[in-house]
């Protein structure tokens, strides 16, 4: 058996800008991929929670631009994820578009008025809570529990959807 070798004429190595680029290209296919797979466990919303949900995606999507998590992949794969968990559980529109909203507040620089005037005041609430959750801080382990604790309770008497968001974050 004889090897063929490559002729001089085959395709150079790519550049390293060029790598970059296709690996960039294929993480934002893989975000993309994985919120059409989210949007195909999304029927039980209706055709007018799928857009709504969609436009809270492509606002985040947008907020979230260039920021990588920690794996390299861009960040808004994890609002999917969230939004994805809050799916399997059945939860409604405003708490999905407050899922994928989720760090928006935090992040972005985005404003609860700016939420209020895209997506309503519900799901503003719902980005807010889940804002407020992680913002208190604590000396000791027993006093992060206590509070933690007692957040919770108060969120779930405001809306259990920020408990069920966050459970899933």
């Amino acid at each position: 058996m004889t090897a063929v070798l490559p002729s001089s004429s085959a395709t150079p190595p790519k550049s390293a800008a060029t790598a970059a680029g296709s690996a960039t290209a294929a993480a934002a296919n893989a975000a993309a991929a994985s919120f059409a797979a989210l949007v195909d466990a999304l029927g039980y919303l209706g055709p007018a929670g799928i857009e709504q949900v969609r436009q809270a995606y492509r606002f985040a999507d947008a907020a979230h631009l260039g920021q990588l998590r920690n794996s390299g992949e861009p960040y808004i794969t994890h609002p999917i994820a969230v939004a994805a968990q809050c799916a399997v559980w059945k939860l409604d529109a405003q708490a999905l578009m407050a899922a994928l909203l989720h760090d928006a507040l935090e992040d972005c620089g985005v404003t609860k008025a700016e939420l209020v005037d895209r997506f309503g005041i519900q799901v503003a609430e719902l980005v807010d809570g889940l804002t407020k959750l992680d913002k208190l801080q604590f000396n000791t382990r027993e006093e992060n529990q206590a509070e933690s604790f007692r957040k919770m309770l108060l969120a779930m008497a405001r809306d259990v959807r920020v408990i069920l968001i966050k459970l899933a974050d």
